[in-house]
Formats: C-alpha cells, structure tokens, sequence
C-alpha cells in the first residue's frame, strides 16, 4: 500500500465502519487485568479495536499489560513495554534500586518521589511516554492515554492525543482521608495522592477526554474543572461470550460473591463483613467469597475477627478467567458493596452470568445495574443494615433471583458490551483526528510507508503470527541538553511546592 492511498483511505481492507484502519498507540501506567479496572479496560479495549480492524499498540509499564490473542486480529496487536523500576513489586514492595538500575534522571525522579512518600508513576511514565513517542513521530494516527493525565503527555506527543478518565482519583483520596485516624495517617494519605494535583491541571488543558459513565462526567466537572462540553462518555462493558450463564455450573447454597481490587475505603468491603454477620443469623449457610487479596490487618480483617466469620470469608486471587466465571455463576448472589465507582465492571460482569446482583447506589453503580427490583435490588453506600436485608431477601426468594439474574443479563447485552465500547471510542479517535488536521502534525507519508512494511524497531514481525508481539524499549541516555526534560523537571518542582 502506497503512503498515498493509506493517508487517503485505500479500498482494501477497510475497518469496520467502512474508513481507512487506524494505527493507534494505547497507553497504560499500570496494565494488570485481574486486579484493577485500568488493565481490565487496556485488555478488553484494545481486543475489540482490533477486531474492528485496527492495528493497535499498547505502550504500557508494569505490571504489564496482558492482551487476548485471536486468530482474526494476532498481526493488529501488540504490546510495547516501556519499563519503569517497579518499585512496588511482590514480594519487596516500595524498594530501594541498586545504582546498576538507575538509567536516567526520570528513574531518580521515580524513586525520590518514593523516598518522601508519593506515588511517582503516573508523572514518570508520561515522561517516558512522551520520549518514546516523540522518536515515533508519525507512525501513529492517535495516541489514547488510560488516565496517566501526567504532565509529559501535554503539548506534542506526535499524533491527536485521546484521554480516558474513568473517575477522579480525589475521590478515591476524599474517601480516604475521612477514614483516616490521626493526624499522621492523614498527612500520609495527602502525601500520596499529591499526584491528583498535577492530574487536575493536566486535565484541564487536554482537548478530548472519555469517561465511562454519566457520574463520572460530572465528578470531573465538579472535582477536576473541565469544562462539561469537552467530556464524552463511552460505556464499557462485559465480555458477554465469557460472561454468561451455564446451567451446568451448579449454584452454591448461601454463596455470595464480590470482588475488591484493593484494601481501601472506596470499596466499602467492611460493610460487606459487616452485613454477613447479619445474614447468617437468618441464614447460617451464608457465606462469602472475594476476588481479591485477604488483608492481613486494617477494618476488614478486624471486623473478621470481631464477628468470628474466618471461616466464613474467603479470599481467592491469581485465578483464570474462566475460574473466575464459573465463580460467579456458582454463587447465589453478586454483591457490589462500593462507596463510589466510576463504572462497576464487576457488576456488568456478574449481570452477564445471570447471577441476581445485590449493589449500592453509590457513584455510577446505579446507572450499570439498573433500577432497584427490576435489574438488581439497590442500597444505600456504608449501609450494613441495608445489605444484609438486601442480601437476606434474595437468599431467601428463589423465584426473584431467577427474575432478576435473567433482566441483569438482558440489560448488559443490550447496553453495555466491549463491542459497543470500541465502536463509540473510534468515533472519538475520528473525531480527534479531524479537529487536529488543520493544524496539528499529520503522519508523514516514510512514516506511513515503512510502518505498513517493515515492523518497529526491536518488534519481531515473526512474533505477531500466534500470539501479540512484545518488545521491550531501551532506556534512553540522559541528556543535559534535553530540552524536553528540563521543561518536565521544572513542572515537577512546581507540582511539588
């Protein structure tokens, strides 16, 4: 294909909606798909673009993102791994690099923000993104960040830059610091999350922004400042083929299951323990299941100990997806006890199954589930006395589970798959392009011609006929001279004051 007929739009081979493929670079901070809604949303987004027909390199730092593999679209997607020191890996979390590891002065950057109790990774991986990028100039027609919202990605990253913010984090440190006890934790906490202030700002200056839901939109016109007109929202979804019932699995008396991702607040976990200790006085069999790691300490492992329910609570992480289904389908009742989400993927995921959901109405919750007795029954958020009657109503009522297991998966399928997520998120791709060609770099026609020829460099073309391909970015010198660098370190200080 001649750079020509590719810049115009060539006949062959169309992407789905009938336009010329587009090359994107999809970038994530933080790519796990077991634990954590960022990697679920990199996996099963970029699968689906794909699928579409568009070629897609994810860009991500560890833990690295893990992509689906298919047959139809093996030679569309890849991965690129673009390392930081992963300073909070299993099993020496928040560990000090030997000197050997250091390569430049965005890992000192990384591990002296560390050392005084932030969280550097959003602000050290958009710096390297943004080198990265930068010495790619033209082989992308868009660049999609997965709410890194650093610094490094403002200005000119090579291509229209795409954002999604799936809900702000001063939400997640608003939770926090309320649960916090003593002045000390709070400093702590506060320390932490100074990241969200550089997020804010960078927000506020970007031209596209995504969001996942109609709470989200509004939590960041209301905690970030952008303007309503500039945020579009895309529902995600459920993976409907992997997420659904099998009358084979039999379901589990007094089974409940519910997924946490993190030991915080935000969560509302503890409410879960809490309401257990209630239900099983009506129903002794009741017990309950999280996807997640078991805390060792904190408000949830003393509200195990303070109800005597260790027997009753299980912890299970490290599964297959299809474990993970089949986990779902096996139990009585799906909970999401949440404070606040921007979505619920676990909601959507276990409405799929056709296991009846007992949810809270907190954050966007309610615009995934649906309406209380109808798609789900509904709670209030930090309300044990309302999740154990919530809870109790449907271990008890076989005939409304049946009803509201089959409307929950009626109403994913209807509205919120990953399909539809990758169609609505290439209107914006689209969108973006457009906005920028007046005045904004265009792909340069070599650019075009030797990315459709020949793969990037260090990429294996072989690599991509089974499975993704993978490779891994060299560390770049550090370079007194970089002017880009030296802009950065300057908006670091200022975060930082």
């Amino acid at each position: 294909m001649t750079a020509e007929a590719r810049e115009a739009g060539s006949p062959k081979d169309p992407a789905a909606d009938g336009q010329r493929p587009l090359d994107i670079a999809l970038l994530t901070y933080k790519g796990n798909p077991f634990c954590g809604g960022q990697g679920v949303y990199v996996r099963h987004l970029s699968r689906e673009l794909a699928r579409l027909g568009h070629r897609v390199e994810v860009i991500g730092s560890q833990p690295y993102p893990v992509l689906d593999e298919g047959d139809d679209y093996a030679d569309r997607l890849t991965l690129t791994e673009l390392p930081s020191l992963d300073l909070y890996r299993q099993p020496d979390p928040f560990r000090t690099p030997k000197r050997d590891e250091y390569r430049d002065w965005i890992d000192a950057l990384e591990v002296g923000t560390m050392w005084t109790g932030g969280f550097p990774e959003p602000l050290t991986f958009s710096l390297r993104a943004r080198r990265h990028l930068r010495a790619r100039r033209g082989e992308f027609d868009v660049v999609h960040d997965n709410q890194t919202l650093g610094y490094g990605l403002l200005g000119d990253v090579g291509a229209p830059l795409v954002t999604t913010i799936h809900h702000p984090i001063t939400v997640d440190r608003q939770l926090e610091l309320d649960a916090a006890e003593g002045w000390q934790r709070r400093m702590s906490v506060r320390r932490w999350y100074a990241f969200t202030r550089m997020q804010k700002r960078v927000a506020r200056r970007l031209p596209s922004l995504l969001t996942v839901s109609g709470t989200s939109r509004d939590e960041i016109v209301d905690h970030l400042g952008v303007r309503q007109d500039r945020i579009h929202v895309v529902h995600i979804g459920a993976d409907t083929d992997l997420f659904s019932p099998d009358p084979s699995v039999r379901r589990i008396p007094g089974r409940i299951v519910t997924t946490s991702s993190a030991d915080v607040p935000l969560k509302g976990l503890v409410f879960l323990v809490e309401a257990l200790a209630k239900v099983r006085t009506e129903h002794p069999d009741a017990h309950l299941v999280v996807v997640g790691k078991r805390p060792e300490e904190g408000p949830v492992a003393q509200a195990m100990e303070r109800y005597g329910l260790e027997g009753a609570v299980e912890f299970v992480k490290g599964i297959s997806d299809a474990e993970l289904v089949d986990l779902v389908r096996s139990a009585q009742v799906a909970c999401v006890p949440s404070l606040y989400e921007g979505f619920s993927l676990p909601a959507a995921e276990a409405m799929a199954t056709g296991t009846p959901l007992v949810a809270t109405t907190g954050g966007a919750i309610p615009e995934v589930a649906g309406r209380d007795g109808e798609t789900c029954l509904a709670v209030p958020p930090g309300d044990a006395g309302a999740l154990a009657a919530g809870l109790s109503r449907l271990l008890g009522d076989e005939e409304l589970r049946v009803r509201l297991g089959h409307a929950g998966r009626e109403r994913v399928l209807e509205h919120f798959t990953w399909a539809r997520a990758a169609e609505g998120t290439v209107a914006r791709y689209r969108e973006a392009i457009a906005r920028s060609a007046g005045g904004g770099p265009r792909r340069s026609a070599a650019a075009a011609t030797s990315r459709s020829a020949t793969p990037a460099p260090g990429r294996s073309a072989a690599a991509t006929d089974a499975a993704p391909a993978r490779v891994t970015e060299p560390a770049e010198p550090a370079r007194a001279t970089d002017a880009a660098g030296v802009t950065e370190a300057a908006r670091v200080t200022e975060a930082a004051q």
